[in-house]
């Protein structure tokens, strides 16, 4: 039996200060939407010019399960630690009944701290009590949480756009995806992926933002659960240069869709940041494009080999096309601490100081 379909089978019997505040965020987005594109949220730089999100993801919380706590006790360390600015959850973020109370305890810390956050949903997040609209509605009601309604018309619920301006206008964009539960095209198994109609959405939203800066795409990023399938194509191609940990076999869907392709036509996106994986939090340069893992943050209600649990953490500079990520495991540690840029040819280059 593959390892993901334990998951499912076994969850069956599991036990049941930011700088940016949530009204201007909901204005902007109200801004953001009179101009053609909807937009959750805009985010802006701090006063130093930086900006740091923290992702976390496969937290697989069971409220009431003490195989749980550590996942809780990970997201409060990583937020004490990194004190983010925002937060993207890339799914799973649940694993067990009740899947409200569960969601609601596990991104209670972010509440706490009053640091806002958005999802994109992960194929057990709709496994439990809760239908995928169900659940997403739940974390819709979370304070802090800026994701807009599932109105849109294309398949899943937490198909998104945050922006991220500086003194001249939108710099970045970060494109949140929902890529799914299972699919079962002509009744072949087959992991979820993000279906054409969210790819043709993410299309006109690309065109649009270039447009607006009079043709010149605008550096971005991609964040979903599901690895898609290039990221086991790369992981073949000697070509490619990786730093951090390839624990197992991608769990891509068996059907490519063409978001890549279409990343690269349009090219804006730098790279993508999915999750899923659990034993992989690697960052790899192939084709000049970033697939990037995020640090399994969750606890022991599923396998986790990749010891301790932490996070990823991002950070952007204002007028620069480039980023920063790292990995801070529990404990302290910290790993993978990468400067990223268009153009690199490898993932070894310091960090310029600026």
């Amino acid at each position: 039996m593959d390892r993901r379909e334990f998951l499912k089978d076994s969850a069956a019997v599991a036990l049941a200060g930011s700088v940016i505040g949530v009204a201007p965020l909901e204005a902007a987005a109200r801004k953001q939407e009179t101009e053609g594109v909807r937009v959750a949220c805009d985010l802006k730089y701090r006063k130093d010019g930086k900006i740091k999100i923290l992702q976390l993801t496969d937290t697989h919380y069971v409220a009431g399960d003490p195989r749980s706590e550590r996942a809780l006790r990970n997201v409060e360390e990583m937020l004490d630690a990194e004190k983010p600015d925002f937060v993207i959850h890339t799914g799973d973020i649940v694993f067990g009944k009740p899947a409200e109370a569960s969601a609601r305890a596990i991104l209670q810390p972010l509440v706490d701290r009053n640091i806002p956050f958005a999802v994109a949903m992960g194929n057990h997040d709709s496994d439990f009590d809760l239908s995928r609209t169900e659940m997403y509605k739940v974390l819709r009601s979370i304070p802090g949480n800026v994701n807009t309604p599932d109105d849109l018309g294309i398949h899943g619920c937490s198909n998104d756009i945050l922006t991220l301006s500086g003194k001249n206008g939108v710099e970045r964009v970060f494109y949140l995806f929902d890529s799914g539960n299972r699919e079962y095209p002509a009744g072949i198994k087959s992991w979820g992926y993000v279906h054409t109609d969210q790819i043709e959405w993410y299309r006109t939203a690309s065109r649009t933002f270039t447009s607006r800066r009079g043709g010149k795409p605008v550096p971005s990023l991609a964040f979903f659960h599901i690895p898609f399938p290039e990221y086991s194509e790369a992981i073949r191609d000697t070509s490619r240069v990786m730093q951090g940990n390839l624990g197992e076999e991608p769990g891509a869907p068996k059907f490519n869709t063409g978001l890549y392709v279409a990343m690269r036509e349009m090219g804006d996106v730098q790279g993508v940041v999915t999750g899923h994986d659990h034993n992989s939090d690697f960052v790899m340069l192939w084709q000049q494009f970033f697939l990037i893992y995020g640090r399994f943050s969750g606890c022991d209600t599923v396998y986790n080999d990749l010891k301790p649990n932490g996070a990823r953490i991002f950070e952007f500079t204002e007028g620069d096309d480039g980023f920063r990520t790292w990995i801070r495991l529990s404990g302290g540690r910290v790993e993978q601490d990468l400067y990223l840029f268009p153009g690199m040819k490898n993932l070894s280059s310091p960090r310029p100081e600026k």
